[in-house]
């Protein structure tokens, strides 16, 4: 039989309803990943929602109701939380992961770098080092696991779609040199050979529309829309539906000046090939200087001062 583990006294109203939550949850037998495909949640979600750090839907709470058997517990809970006082609020990034862990699809234009969704992971650790933060190795690997999970319901079987139209500065800028980029060319190659990934490239010469910053476009399981942009350090989501038609219809019209996307394909095949080159030819470079190192380092032990030595006489 479960029972209930002790915990901490806490003074957060939104904690000890996600506590509630997690106790139904592992009476019922489930982990927070069963619960979470029962609600059609990635598991950080649920986890999240557990752990008093994400305010929950009222059909959420609805659904757990049903599948938890709580006779009406969580709803009366959670109409006595006053979350704008007790919940630790995300930041504005964590709204747009949680969305995007729920989203039926998404529509993504990228300037500048890889979207996270399309990084692999030796150029979403040298985004990371390249931050111009102070973190170490561990957590630098921990951020980089924390972006793959995200991808990791899009490249399931049966995944939601994904549309991604990269601006070809993504392309162009070197992130990590050119075996990094290498890399993550084959990985795009990959990733437009599932049927639920589209990717598309606009050409510097399409000009005709100007987005002069990122957005994803997010569909939601109950039919509803929102929009992520971002500035230079921060984004903003929003679902009010005349600012997302608005980035809507910029979006299509940015669609009509991308490459088709078997020319995109082509153009990607392409820096693949030319990253592979510049490899190449910087791992010469560093053999070319390690003998010329080397060279050096022997002529100098050769014309170094002679030290006479006597011989013995026969």
């Amino acid at each position: 039989m479960t029972q209930r583990k002790k915990r901490k006294p806490t003074a957060s109203s939104a904690i000890m309803f996600g506590e509630e939550i997690r106790y139904a949850r592992e009476l019922a037998g489930l982990t927070q990943e069963d619960l979470g495909k029962l609600l059609h949640l990635d598991r950080t979600v649920v986890s999240r929602t557990e752990g008093g750090r994400r305010k929950p839907t009222v059909e959420e709470v609805e659904q757990l109701e049903e599948l938890l058997n709580t006779g009406g517990l969580l709803m009366r809970l959670y109409n006595r939380v006053d979350w704008s006082a007790q919940i630790e609020h995300p930041d504005w990034f964590q709204t747009h992961a949680d969305a995007e862990a729920e989203a039926v699809g998404a529509q993504v234009f990228q300037t500048d770098y890889m979207h996270g969704l399309l990084q692999c992971r030796d150029y979403a650790r040298a985004m990371f080092a390249a931050g111009g933060t102070e973190e170490g190795p561990k957590a630098i690997e921990e951020r980089v696991e924390a972006r793959l999970a995200r991808q990791e319901r899009f490249l399931a079987d049966g995944g939601p779609q994904l549309v991604v139209l990269l601006d070809e500065s993504a392309i162009r800028s070197v992130v990590g040199g050119p075996k990094v980029m290498a890399r993550q060319m084959q990985h795009l190659l990959d990733l437009a050979q599932r049927g639920n990934i589209v990717i598309q490239v606009v050409p510097f010469t399409a000009r005709a529309t100007i987005i002069n910053s990122s957005m994803v476009l997010l569909e939601m399981p109950d039919g509803r829309h929102s929009v992520y942009s971002e500035s230079l350090d921060r984004g903003s989501p929003c679902d009010e539906p005349s600012i997302v038609s608005g980035h809507r219809r910029r979006y299509d019209r940015l669609r009509g000046d991308a490459l088709t996307v078997g020319d995109s394909l082509v153009l990607m095949a392409e820096a693949l090939e030319g990253f592979k080159d510049d490899a190449e030819r910087a791992r010469h470079g560093r053999l070319a200087q390690e003998q010329l190192q080397r060279y050096e380092r022997r002529r100098l032990r050769r014309g170094g001062p002679r030290i006479s030595r006597s011989r013995p006489r026969a």
